[in-house]
């Protein structure tokens, strides 16, 4: 009974190893070389035609698809759908590359543009720097008193009639344009373009004050002069010229500085 049943044991044990036999199958081979790796060699593609290709085998194979040997069906080959697939992946991303390039060219160019135009930046300006701030310095940081220069009856009289306060109210006017020119997004020409007539205004405006401040003294010293004039009854011909003089230069001086004195 145990010999019969080694025997069985030895027959299972043969018939299971010439079942675990590597095949070599060459035509198996070639086709999985030229379908993965190898180039498409159609000599290697069998049976062959044989003589005068009266062959059976090779029509009984190939009779249907001739063309199939001449094929190349490589996914990797030069024409192959993954060689195409890469190719495509490939162009694709130098596409991607050249959107984000010029994604960001833009990018660089608005950043560039909003960095001339906006008024946050102002200040940077080179011409700012080296020209206007120094002009508009006295108008942005006052320090001076505008009286400074004058006598106690110069400045009274600045002060009652209503000039001094109308310097004030120009100045103030100057002064807020200039803070919206510079804070306001504009382009640099029309920033510049305003500094420039601001200034045109604002030295006018000083150099008008500094005319009136002058012909202040002018004026008070006439008055007083006038005032006994024109008490005396008894005026003679001389004087009644030299008044009438007096009023004509208060006149032209109010009229060439702007404004009445």
């Amino acid at each position: 009974m145990t010999k019969l049943l080694l025997f069985f044991l030895l027959c299972a044990g043969g018939f299971h190893a010439r079942a675990q036999r590597t095949i070599h199958d060459e035509h198996i081979e070639h086709q999985q070389e030229r379908m993965v790796f190898k180039s498409w060699d159609k000599d290697k593609f069998t049976p062959k035609p044989g003589f005068l290709g009266l062959n059976p085998l090779y029509w009984a194979t190939w009779g249907l698809h001739p063309n199939y040997p001449k094929t190349d069906l490589r996914p990797l080959g030069p024409f192959g759908p993954q060689t195409q697939r890469l190719l495509l992946t490939a162009a694709t991303s130098r596409t991607d590359e050249a959107y984000s390039l010029h994604s960001d060219t833009l990018k660089n160019t608005a950043l560039s543009k909003s960095s001339i135009y906006s008024g946050l930046l102002s200040d940077l300006d080179p011409l700012w720097l080296l020209y206007y701030q120094k002009e508009f310095s006295s108008l942005i940081h006052p320090g001076a008193d505008p009286l400074d220069g004058a006598g106690e009856k110069e400045k009274k009289y600045l002060i009652s009639s209503g000039l001094y306060q109308w310097y004030l109210s120009e100045m103030d006017g100057i002064a807020e344009r200039l803070e919206l020119t510079r804070k306001t997004t504009l382009q640099r020409g029309e920033r510049l373009l305003s500094y420039q007539r601001l200034l045109g205004e604002y030295q006018k405006l000083q150099s008008t004050w500094l005319e009136k401040k002058r012909l202040a003294g002018k004026y008070i010293s006439l008055s007083e002069v006038k005032k006994p004039a024109k008490a005396s009854k008894n005026l003679s011909k001389w004087d009644k010229i030299d008044i009438a003089i007096a009023d004509r230069i208060l006149k032209e001086a109010a009229l060439k500085v702007g404004g009445k004195l």
